[in-house]
């Protein structure tokens, strides 16, 4: 019999239970089943927990539930933890070894899946998807980015009306969403824009280094024609002439946030307007009542593709989600080796989508699920061509 053990890696999403709890449902009591908590951190340290009855129908009941019911975070593994790691399996008698995450957690299997092949010892491995930077390589998007997109377009909209209602007091809104490195997440903020005083007015990508006069351009544009504007920038923007904004460091990574606040002060000291700042935060990756349902729905059929696929012997691979030809949205699953994954890295925004908003619009709309209300247009402010602009080209 199998002895499996499945575990969570890296920041959570609204939807990660629901793979895990797919995962666990579609094993059928087929195997043993060892659940590793806090994830690498608990391979490494043996916070494993057995799965008995009680334990897997508690697991499923955090099927809906944001967060990571095995517990996740950030854990770099070392060379030296990456060989105990897979002692510790030997020893437990784990010859499955099943991670969901993103970037980070594919490419520690994969060493440890590397490792193990050096140890001779027989692990099959598995990686199912999750991120919601959407940055995530071989694969045509991931579990948690649906969620996250339809929070971020929802709060840009419904703070676009806020702002033009206080135009008189406030000017100029920034909001600042997640994305180090790719602006997939920052660019679902115009998702929803039905009308051109509506926000966002500019959105700021890592894929296109600020130009601050341009910036200054359009702000004044938008404020000459509604009264106000709202501006969304990803994490990871940088200046043209400067480094992206870094809060923090933990365990050597460095933890991004408050380029917004810097775009705050420039916007302050140059334009003689009131501005304000905010921080999406958290909420993008945990917000429950936003939760899209294809996004559910994917998340879910992907722990139930990578149970069924263990048992047809794959191993050292991702389920990865492909779009299926035709008119309508359909998914395929397909595998995609570790070590294509961590090859292509973190991907960015294409050409084809940063040039093209409306291209990227449609690409996301299915994502998000069902069709959200449509608001009525704006009594404040004039009508003008409703175009937002990316970086320093008009869209």
């Amino acid at each position: 019999m199998k002895h499996i053990a499945i575990g969570q890696a890296g920041g959570p999403t609204a939807v990660l239970n629901a793979t895990l709890a797919g995962f666990v449902r579609a094993l059928n009591q087929k195997c043993s089943l060892t659940f590793i908590m806090n994830g690498y951190e608990g391979l490494v340290k043996e916070y494993f927990l057995h799965a008995d009855d009680d334990v897997i129908s508690r697991v499923i009941a955090h099927e809906k539930v944001p967060g990571a019911a095995l517990g996740a975070g950030r854990y770099p593994l070392s060379e030296e933890q990456m060989v105990q790691s897979v002692r510790t399996l030997r020893k437990f008698q784990i010859d499955t070894l099943v991670f969901i995450g993103g970037n980070g957690t594919m490419e520690a299997l994969a060493k440890i899946k590397a490792e193990a092949d050096r140890q001779s010892y027989p692990l099959q491995t598995l990686g199912l998807p999750k991120t919601v930077d959407n940055d995530l390589g071989g694969t045509d998007h991931s579990p948690g980015f649906g969620s996250a997109a339809k929070y971020v377009a929802q709060v840009t909209r419904d703070m676009g009306r806020d702002i033009l209602a206080m135009n008189n007091f406030e000017q100029v809104r920034i909001l600042e969403t997640m994305g180090r490195n790719a602006g997939w997440l920052a660019a679902a903020s115009g998702l929803l824009k039905e009308h051109a005083e509506d926000g966002p007015h500019f959105i700021g990508l890592p894929e296109k280094p600020l130009n601050p006069d341009f910036l200054f351009n359009q702000i004044s544009e938008s404020v000459k024609c509604y009264g106000a504007a709202l501006i969304v920038v990803s994490e990871g923007v940088r200046w043209e002439k400067g480094n992206r904004v870094i809060r923090d460091q933990v365990n050597g990574r460095p933890i991004l946030g408050g380029i917004s606040q810097a775009i705050e002060q420039t916007i302050r000291d140059n334009m003689g307007v009131m501005v304000r700042s905010e921080l999406l935060g958290m909420n993008q990756r945990s917000c429950a009542a936003a939760v899209s349902p294809t996004d559910f729905h994917e998340a879910v059929q992907v722990g139930k593709v990578g149970a069924r696929w263990l048992f047809d012997g794959a191993s050292d691979v991702m389920v990865a989600l492909q779009r299926a030809g035709g008119p309508d949205y359909a998914i395929d699953f397909s595998p995609v080796s570790s070590q294509t994954v961590v090859q292509k890295g973190e991907r960015q925004l294409p050409d084809k989508f940063l040039n093209d908003l409306n291209a990227y619009n449609e690409w996301l709309r299915p994502l998000v699920g069902e069709r959200l209300p449509v608001y009525p247009p704006p009594l404040q402010g004039r009508q003008n061509n409703g175009h937002i602009r990316i970086g320093s080209q008009q869209k």
